[in-house]
C-alpha cells in the first residue's frame, strides 16, 4: 500500500519550499523528504546508541534483559560504554569538520606569506596585529607578511601534541580555566584530542562511560575554542570583518535573466574568489553575449553565510532549500567546497541544465563536474568556474524555469568587532541593557534543519518567543535564512519584540535577532560570552545566556553544543543524539554535567516548552547576580 504523501505545508512553513516541493514532485525530483519517508521505520538500536562496529567480531547490539540487566556486546562491553564510545566518536567527527576547516585557512595565510598565493591579500591588518599580540607575537616594527607568518606557525601548533593548552583559552575566564584543569578537560591540541578520542574508542582502551564523555568534552572544546576560533579569526584577517549590511534572502534571489551561480559548503576560500570573478567586466560581457542580464551569485548554508556577512551577497536557502534550488530550472551551477552538502544535489542538477561543480579533494562527488581548486592560481580556476556556468545559461530551458516571486530583506554581517564598534566601543552599554532588564539574557540559535520536523518550524518558532520575552537572539548558520525570511533580521522585526528590547533595537537601529556569521562562528559567540563574563567578574556559567540548536542534524551540532556547555552555556536541542538507550549517559548529558561544566543539555522539541524552560533559568541567572527583572 503506498503511503500518502504529505503536503508541501506540513513539510515547511515557506511559500518558496512549498512552490518547489510540488515542482520537484511535477518534475519527477526525489528530494530530501522523500528519502526521508522511504527510510522509516529506523533502527531502533541505531536510535539509542545500543548498536557498535568498532571491531570485526560484531557488529554488536545490545538490550535490556528480561531481568532488567543490560546485555554486553561480544567483547563484553556495555550498553553504558557502547553509547559512550559512540557519542565520542560522532563528537570527534563534528571537531574534525570545523578544525580541518580552520586547518584550510592557516594553510592559505602560510601561501600569502610564502608568495604562493598571487589572487589572495591581508585585507585586515589591523586584526592581525591585534590576534597576533594576544597570542605572544612582537609585532613591534614588523612588516605585516613577518607578523602573520609568525601568527600561522603558532596557529599550526595548535593542531599539534606539544603544548599544555591552545592559544585561545587565555580568552576563558581563569574560574573555567581552573574546571577545565581540575576534570583534565583543558585541550592541549586540537588533533591530538581527535586522535585520543579515536584510540579510547578503539576496542580495549576506554571502558568507563564517564571517562569517554569528559573527553569528548575535551575534544570539542579543542574545535570551539581551537579550530573553529582560528577559522574565524584568520577568515576576518584573510577576507575582512563582517560589518552590518543590508542584503536579501530567500529562492527569490535567483534571477530569471542573469547566470545564476549559487556557493554552497562552508570555505570562503573558493567562493570569495568565484564572487570576484563573477565582478570581473570580461565575464560579464561574456554572460551578455550569451543573452542573460549579468551575472547573479546567491549563497547557501554556510559558505553563503561567509559571503552574507562580509560581502551582502544574498541567501538563495538553508539546508533543507538546496534541491529546491536547483529545482527553480534557472540555476547555471551549484559551487561547493565541503560540508553538509547533500549527495542527492547531484542527481536533482542532473534533472536540469545545472552544473554541479565540486572543489575541495577532500569532498568529491561523484558525477560532478571536479575542479581541484588550487590557491596558487585561484583567479583563474574561478573564471574557468564561472564560464562552466555561463555556457550552461544557454542550455536552460525556459519552459521548466520557475521562480518563487518573493524575496525579503535582512541586516546582516555582526561580529564581536562590529557590535563594539556600534556601541561606542565598550561592551557597557549591553551590560547596562542586561543589568537594567530591557536585555533580560541572550540566546544563541544556531545551526541546522533536520525533516524530522516542519521546515524552520522550531528555528522561527523559538526565536518569535524568546524576543517577545525581551531576549536578545544571535543566530548563526542555517537559522540565518529562517530568521531573515521571518523577518526577524531587520530593525522593523522589533515590532515582534518585548517592550525592552523593541527600545534597544529602536534606539540602536538593530534587527531583535542579529546574524553571527556561519557555523564555525559560534566561537564568536563563546569569545562574547567570555568578554561579558570577565567584565562582569563572574565565570560564564553565571551569564543568562543559553545556545539553541532546535533543528540540529550534523556531528558538527553535537561539537559545537558540547563545547557550549562545557564552557558554561546550557544548550537547548530539539531531538536528543544517539545516546537514549543508555540513562547513565542520558542523565550526565540532561544534569549530571551541570554539577561539572555549570551547565547541561536540554532535549525539548516544543519550542514555547523550550523557550519557558530557558525564559527561567535566565531569570534564575539574573537573580544570582543581583539583577532585575
Amino acid at each position: 500500500m503506498l503511503k500518502e504523501l504529505k503536503t508541501p505545508e506540513e513539510l515547511s512553513i515557506w511559500k518558496d519550499a512549498q512552490q518547489m516541493i510540488t515542482k520537484a514532485r511535477k518534475d519527477g525530483v526525489e528530494t530530501v523528504w522523500d528519502r526521508f519517508e522511504q527510510q522509516k521505520p529506523g533502527c531502533k538500536f541505531c536510535e539509542l546508541g545500543l548498536t557498535c562496529k568498532n571491531c570485526n567480531m560484531g557488529p554488536c547490539r545490545v538490550s535490556l534483559k528480561e531481568n532488567g540487566k543490560m546485555q554486553r556486546g561480544i567483547c563484553g562491553a556495555d550498553g553504558d560504554v557502547i553509547v559512550a564510545r559512540n557519542f565520542g566518536r560522532f563528537v570527534a567527527g563534528g571537531s574534525a569538520g570545523h578544525s580541518d576547516h580552520g586547518r584550510d585557512l592557516i594553510e592559505l595565510l602560510e601561501a600569502i606569506v610564502e608568495g604562493d598565493a598571487p589572487d589572495y591579500s591581508i585585507r585586515n591588518e589591523d586584526k592581525l596585529r591585534r590576534v597576533s599580540e594576544e597570542l605572544g607575537v612582537d609585532t613591534e616594527g614588523k612588516a605585516m607578511l613577518d607578523i602573520a607568518g609568525e601568527l600561522a606557525d603558532i596557529c599550526f601548533a595548535d593542531f599539534g601534541s606539544r603544548k599544555k593548552e591552545l592559544g585561545f583559552v587565555t580568552r576563558v575566564p581563569e574560574v573555567r580555566r581552573e574546571i577545565w584543569r581540575k576534570f583534565k578537560v583543558m585541550p592541549r591540541g586540537i588533533d591530538r584530542e581527535i586522535a585520543e578520542m579515536m584510540h579510547r574508542t578503539h576496542m580495549g582502551c576506554d571502558n568507563d562511560a564517564v571517562s569517554t564523555l569528559l573527553h569528548s568534552a575535551r575534544t570539542s572544546l579543542g574545535d570551539g575554542w581551537g579550530g573553529s576560533m582560528i577559522g574565524t579569526e584568520l577568515s576576518d584577517i584573510i577576507f575582512g570583518l563582517p560589518k552590518p549590511s543590508e542584503s536579501k534572502v530567500s529562492l527569490g534571489v535567483i534571477k530569471a535573466d542573469h547566470v545564476n551561480i549559487l556557493v554552497h559548503g562552508h570555505n570562503p576560500v573558493v567562493s570569495e574568489m568565484v564572487l570576484a570573478a563573477a565582478k570581473d567586466p570580461e565575464m560579464i560581457d561574456r554572460a551578455q553575449a550569451a543573452g542573460a542580464e549579468g551575472i547573479n551569485i546567491g549563497g547557501l548554508c554556510c559558505t553563503g553565510n561567509e559571503l552574507l556577512g562580509r560581502q551582502g551577497i544574498p541567501m538563495a536557502g538553508n539546508h533543507l532549500m538546496t534541491e529546491l534550488a536547483i529545482v527553480t530550472g534557472a540555476v547555471e551551477a551549484v559551487v561547493v567546497d565541503y560540508q553538509c552538502i547533500m549527495p542527492s544535489m547531484v542527481q536533482a542538477a542532473a534533472c536540469y541544465h545545472t552544473k554541479f561543480i565540486t572543489t575541495a579533494d577532500k569532498a568529491r562527488f561523484t558525477g560532478a563536474t571536479h575542479i581541484s581548486f588550487d590557491t596558487a592560481k585561484a583567479a583563474a580556476q574561478a573564471r574557468e568556474i564561472v564560464d562552466i556556468a555561463i555556457k550552461s545559461y544557454e542550455e536552460r530551458d525556459s519552459a521548466r524555469v520557475e521562480i518563487p516571486d518573493t524575496s525579503v530583506d535582512v541586516m546582516t554581517g555582526f561580529s564581536n568587532e562590529a557590535l563594539l564598534e556600534m556601541l561606542g566601543g565598550s561592551l557597557e552599554p549591553l551590560l547596562e541593557a542586561i543589568k537594567g532588564g530591557s536585555i533580560r539574557g541572550v540566546v544563541a540559535i544556531v545551526g541546522c534543519n533536520n525533516p524530522k520536523f516542519q521546515h524552520d518550524s522550531q528555528n522561527v518558532g523559538l526565536a518569535k518567543e524568546l524576543i517577545k520575552r525581551d531576549i536578545l537572539v544571535l543566530v548563526t548558520g542555517c537559522v540565518t535564512t529562517a530568521a531573515g525570511k521571518a523577518g526577524l533580521l531587520v530593525p522593523g522585526g522589533a515590532e515582534m519584540a518585548g517592550e525592552g528590547l523593541k527600545k534597544i533595537c529602536n534606539s540602536l537601529n538593530i534587527p531583535p535577532a542579529l546574524h553571527f556569521g556561519s557555523c564555525v562562528d559560534n566561537s564568536r559567540v563563546i569569545h562574547l560570552c567570555a568578554m561579558i563574563a570577565d567584565a562582569l567578574g563572574v565565570d560564564i556559567s553565571d551569564l543568562p545566556v543559553w545556545g539553541a540548536s532546535p533543528e540540529w542534524y550534523s556531528e558538527k551540532a553535537v561539537a559545537i553544543g558540547l563545547y557550549c556547555v562545557a564552557s558554561g552555556i546550557p544548550v537547548q536541542i530539539g531531538t536528543p543524539p544517539q545516546i537514549t538507550g543508555s540513562k547513565l549517559v542520558t542523565d550526565i548529558a540532561v544534569s549530571g554535567l551541570e554539577d561539572i561544566f555549570g551547565a547541561s543539555f536540554l532535549v525539548e522539541p516544543d519550542f514555547k516548552k523550550a523557550a519557558t524552560e530557558m525564559d527561567k533559568r535566565i531569570s534564575t541567572k539574573r537573580k544570582a547576580l543581583g539583577l532585575s527583572e
